[in-house]
């Protein structure tokens, strides 16, 4: 797929990462504003890079799946997204993979994977990620 450019921006935001994995990230409007940890820690468990992006990729991908879905006249704002984010070795050193489940309440499986497809094909998230890393979108009826 090529590059598709913003032709209007319609929100901007940043955040600042010191310290790497064991630091602080802060967005420039305060709103998060997070000491980081190792993946993994049960001892002291903190946010990490993964967590931020499962958690925004989610949120992302539910905001995909609602706007799909109005198209079709169903209102899915009970469905739950939940994005699995893997992090591990590569042939050249590190990379991610995601499977996305959305649980879509009052409809069969066949049609939460229609709204999902849909929905991948849309969401910001999706599109940057794809040809990127694997993802894996799973719709399950609820």
């Amino acid at each position: 797929m090529p590059f598709e450019a913003v032709n209007e921006t319609l929100y901007t935001t940043a955040a600042s990462a010191q310290g790497g994995r064991q630091g602080r990230v802060r967005s420039e409007d305060g709103v998060v504003d997070l000491p980081l940890g190792k993946p993994g820690s049960t001892s002291n468990p903190k946010a990490n890079p993964e967590t931020l992006f499962a958690s925004g990729y989610a949120a992302c991908f539910s905001g995909a799946l609602a706007a799909v879905a109005q198209k079709e006249g169903l209102d899915v704002s009970t469905s739950t997204v939940t994005a699995n984010v893997e992090f591990g070795s590569t042939d050249t050193g590190f990379g991610l993979a995601v499977a996305l489940t959305a649980e879509v309440p009052g409809v069969d499986d066949a049609t939460a994977q229609k709204l999902a497809d849909a929905a991948h094909e849309v969401c910001p998230y999706s599109k940057a990620t794809r040809g990127n890393i694997d993802v894996t979108i799973t719709g399950k009826g609820a």
